[in-house]
């Protein structure tokens, strides 16, 4: 079990919020690939947690640091309440999801609409900002329906910024609220990460990371030339062991960089105590499935993590059959 990074928080590389990804057993997963890396919660609505069991909704091991939790809201004081509490927690730090585009977070007024209401995103930073003393961020889009010029991204940061936020995670795809699913929204607008680099260069002060369809170091120090850092969505959750090189590329780590086999121990040992105390083998078993992720045998690995049926013991079973998978991944790495 990896000891909780001691580095100051860094933004250079950081592995994105998503709904049912990255849950507390993907980002331990995580945590063992990378030391150093970013790590962010699923979003939690304030509104739930304000209501809710705080320990389920924002629970976390220790080793996840550095470590983010993201939050849904369009009302400054239940989100000031929510940062305090995430603040209370040891998060190091809070930040204000206003990219995500479903139906269902529209009509709790918070996500990707909130992009047309730059001034109430302002009162919202501010309230966070005023009840908390780790960093509140923002994540945004570069746009929202027809409003996607660039001038409209920059007059929405110069907002929000005017409101004390000093960090903008920005998603390189306009959002359609109407007509797109998440998944088409991740997927049909355009790229334009040039968009994002004239922001950076527009306001240098402002530490701007870049998200979208980013899939590999060698793309992430390509943004890292034009932004301050780069933000990761699907690519680690479904192949995590790209990040197994992050530390030393990214953040200039001297580490080792982690054995296949090591990570898969070590992981295997938090399933079952974790299975012990009662979550669920599906849960703890699925941040696993990608593993293997271009491997030889990787196919047969992930079908195997599949089968509801199997147990913890059946799982190390499953291990023990797939040694030819993890020399292969070994001889790779």
């Amino acid at each position: 079990m990896p000891p909780a990074c001691p580095a100051p928080l860094s933004r250079r590389l950081s592995v994105a919020p998503m709904m049912d990804c990255t849950d507390r057993h993907a980002r331990y997963l995580l945590r063992l690939i990378s030391r150093h890396t970013l790590l962010y919660t699923e979003m939690v609505t304030a509104q739930a947690l304000l209501r809710g069991d705080a320990d389920y909704l924002i629970g976390y091991s220790p080793v996840e640091h550095p470590l983010a939790l993201q939050l849904g809201g369009s009302d400054p004081a239940q989100l000031a309440q929510a940062a305090r509490i995430g603040a209370d927690f040891g998060y190091d730090e809070i930040n204000l999801n206003v990219g995500c585009p479903s139906d269902r977070v529209q009509s709790g007024r918070f996500g990707a609409c909130l992009m047309a209401e730059p001034a109430l995103v302002g009162d919202c930073v501010a309230a966070m900002q005023a009840a908390v003393s780790v960093p509140v961020t923002v994540k945004c889009r570069i746009g929202i329906d027809r409003s996607d010029r660039d001038e409209d991204l920059f007059d929405f940061v110069e907002t929000v910024a005017a409101a004390g936020c000093r960090q903008f995670a920005v998603h390189a795809r306009k959002a359609w609220l109407d007509g797109l699913s998440p998944r088409e929204n991740r997927q049909i607008p355009p790229l334009r990460y040039d968009t994002v680099y004239r922001l950076k260069r527009l306001r240098p002060e402002i530490e701007i990371v870049i998200n979208g369809g980013i899939n590999d170091m060698g793309q992430a120090l390509a943004h890292l030339e034009h932004v301050d850092g780069v933000m990761i969505g699907r690519a680690a959750y479904h192949a995590p062991w790209l990040l197994a090189t992050a530390d030393r590329i990214i953040f200039g780590a001297v580490t080792p960089t982690p054995v296949r086999s090591a990570v898969l121990e070590s992981y295997l040992d938090y399933v079952a105590r974790q299975h012990t105390l009662g979550a669920p083998l599906s849960a703890l078993t699925r941040p696993l499935l990608g593993l293997f992720q271009g491997q030889p045998g990787a196919r047969a690995w992930r079908r195997d993590l599949s089968t509801p049926t199997r147990g913890v013991r059946d799982l190390n079973h499953v291990i023990a059959a797939a040694q030819h998978v993890l020399g292969a991944s070994e001889a790779a790495d």
